[in-house]
């Protein structure tokens, strides 16, 4: 006569901890892969005294393996904060607000002046030149990135 109690408990381990652990490791060979949004050489454009308005300028860069979406920004400077282009239509610019911005892994985007932009409004102090503000940038990965941005009559070289 057999014994049924040890193959059956070794079995239905098998199917019921070890087969799916093991399927789980295979079906997720991205399951770690994450973008990670770095700010560099971020600056606003210094305006006269009382400006309402601002543009902040930066490099977004997806130092991770998987794309990252900015979603927007905050910051306790501005009153609001938002993510904007310029665009040429029949020779006439315009600004046009942004949902997203979208960086895919290894890739750089470039807030400068004459295309995308973060429109800064409504600075709650004044911001002379070599003065700072953070701003904290949103991604759909929730962790975001905070940068530093200086005060500036011009871009920083880079």
């Amino acid at each position: 006569m057999r014994k049924r109690g040890r193959p059956r408990v070794f079995r239905d381990f098998v199917l019921f901890v070890f087969v799916p652990f093991v399927l789980a490791l295979l079906g997720s060979t991205d399951a770690g892969a994450s973008g990670r949004l770095v700010v560099e050489a971020a600056w606003i454009r210094a305006a006269p005294p009382g400006s309402a308005m601002r543009a902040g300028y930066a490099v977004l860069r997806n130092a991770g393996d998987a794309p990252v979406v900015v979603r927007g920004a905050t910051s306790t400077v501005f009153e609001s904060v938002s993510l904007h282009e310029t665009v040429d239509v029949a020779g006439v610019e315009h600004m046009r607000a942004l949902e997203t911005i979208e960086i895919a892994p290894g890739a750089r985007v470039a807030l400068a002046p004459g295309g995308r932009h973060l429109m800064l409004m409504r600075p709650l102090r004044e911001l002379a030149s070599g003065a700072t503000a953070t701003i904290h940038f949103d991604t759909d990965a929730g962790a975001g990135a905070d940068a530093d941005f200086v005060v500036r009559e011009a871009p920083p070289d880079h």
